[in-house]
Formats: C-alpha cells, sequence, structure tokens
C-alpha cells in the first residue's frame, strides 16, 4: 500500500485526489494538508464524499507528512516549498503539479532532489504527456513554413498565465527546433505590433467559468494548418497521472523526474 498525503485537501483537485487514492486499491489515505486559515481545518477528508477516512484536516506540515510515503501537491508555489522543506525531513517522495513557480522556487527543487525523489510536472495527465511527444515529432517534421500558435483556456480561478501546460509546449516545441523558448516566445500584442517574427511562438491565454483545461496548438502554413488539441472535461486524468507518478518514484531514491519519464518517452 501507498501511504499518501495530499496538499490543498479542500480545493477541486486536492478533492480529486483524495476520493482517487480512497478508490484505488494499493493507496492509503494517511494526510491531509490545508493553510492555517482554512474552515475545514479538524473536519475527516472524506467528509466531502460522506465518508470517515480517520483521517483530519491539519495545517500542520510535519504532523500530515509524518507516516506519509509521498505527498500529492497542486497547490500554490509558497505553500509547495514550505511543504519541500518538511518532506526533506521526513524523506517524504513529492508529486508536485504547482505552476507558477519562479526559477529560485525551481532550483530549490533541483537542490532538493539531490537526496528526494520528487516528480515535477506542469500537468500530470498521460493524454498531455502524449500530446507532448506529438508536438515534437510535429515541430520537427513543420520546422519550415510553419507559424506557431498557442492558445490555452481554463476556468476563471486559475491565477498563472499562460498556463503551466502551456509553457510546457512552448518549450518542447522550441527545443524541437533548436531554440530555447525565452528567445522566440511573444506573450502579448496590443497596437500596432508589425508583421509577425518568423521562427516566433505565440501565446494566447483565455480565462472564464468552469474550463478544466484546453490547449491547442496551430501550426499555420500558406494554404493549409495542422492543429494538435488536447481538452480536459474532468481532472481525473490529473489524478490518475498523479498514482501513476507515485507509483514510478517506488524505485526511486532521489532525482528529480517529470512526466515524461514516468511514462518513458525520455528519449
Amino acid at each position: 500500500m501507498m501511504k499518501i498525503a495530499i496538499a490543498g485537501a479542500t480545493g477541486r483537485m486536492g478533492k480529486m485526489l483524495i476520493e482517487a487514492v480512497l478508490n484505488t486499491a494499493d493507496t492509503q489515505l494517511v494526510g491531509a494538508l490545508e493553510h492555517s486559515s482554512c474552515p475545514q481545518l479538524g473536519e475527516d477528508a472524506g467528509a466531502f464524499l460522506g465518508k470517515k477516512t480517520g483521517i483530519a484536516i491539519t495545517a500542520d506540515i510535519a504532523q500530515a507528512l509524518s507516516g506519509a510515503e509521498f505527498l500529492i501537491d497542486f497547490t500554490r508555489p509558497e505553500g509547495t516549498m514550505a511543504h519541500l522543506e518538511v518532506a526533506e525531513k521526513t524523506g517524504t517522495k513529492m508529486i508536485i503539479g504547482t505552476t507558477g513557480l519562479s526559477s529560485e522556487q525551481i532550483a530549490n527543487l533541483k537542490k532538493a532532489s539531490g537526496k528526494l525523489a520528487i516528480v515535477f510536472a506542469p500537468n500530470m495527465s498521460v493524454g498531455v504527456n502524449a500530446t507532448f511527444k506529438l508536438l515534437e515529432i510535429a515541430a520537427k517534421m513543420l520546422n519550415q513554413g510553419y507559424d506557431i500558435e498557442i492558445i490555452e483556456a481554463h476556468h476563471r480561478y486559475k491565477v498563472d498565465a499562460p498556463s503551466g501546460t502551456a509553457l510546457k509546449m512552448g518549450e518542447v516545441i522550441a527545443d524541437a527546433l533548436g531554440e530555447k523558448l525565452d528567445d522566440v516566445a511573444v506573450y502579448a500584442r496590443e497596437g500596432h505590433t508589425g508583421e509577425r517574427k518568423e521562427g516566433s511562438i505565440g501565446f494566447s491565454t483565455i480565462r472564464g467559468g468552469d474550463i478544466v483545461g484546453d490547449h491547442t496548438v496551430l501550426f499555420a502554413g500558406d494554404g493549409e494548418r495542422i492543429e494538435i488539441s488536447h481538452k480536459s472535461s474532468s481532472r481525473q486524468s490529473y489524478a490518475q497521472g498523479s498514482l501513476r507518478a507515485a507509483r514510478f518514484l517506488q524505485n526511486q531514491a532521489s532525482g528529480l523526474y517529470d512526466m515524461q519519464d514516468v511514462l518513458g518517452l525520455r528519449k
């Protein structure tokens, strides 16, 4: 049995993760974390499902991780860093889907991975990670005469833009073209922008309603266009991908990995 703690236990993703853990044969819920001002502190983590798990929601990180082999964290950067600090002490392996981390925070993850096994991915969905591979192949084939645009849409509550998944798509494409995303990305257009710069990768962001996550990459050429899309109708795919990542980490003592490693898609 994989002993798993969930961060952000009362959020949309946290609830989906708790439900997945409770309904999976080889996983056991042993911790449920929330911030100190959460009104549900002290409640049973399974109350929203009408189930008694015996696991109380807590803001005490050390308490939540004391018996956990794995922590699945889809929270905010500052929360993830606080959890990481304690996980290093408890030896709790981490599956991190938090987006919007700064370069300094990512450097902290890399440092911690010297003694702690971590899967860090902007999107845990198996389908999305298959899409990354398709984009790599397409970019290599369509490397001349095609303009590239990445369009993403999420719910009104998402606080970072572009999404981590969209940025990862851009990185995959830029790498396939022998470029660095920072050198070719265009994140905003307004006013008299002039003609499109050849070789650039454009990003467009939509926020509204309850959109779970839609991503489309457009390769626009003369007389034709190719679109590669992934659309999420439920967070269930993220939850199942996270559990798959935990199973992968069972055999890892340390190191920083992503879902390409988990799925065996690494070059």
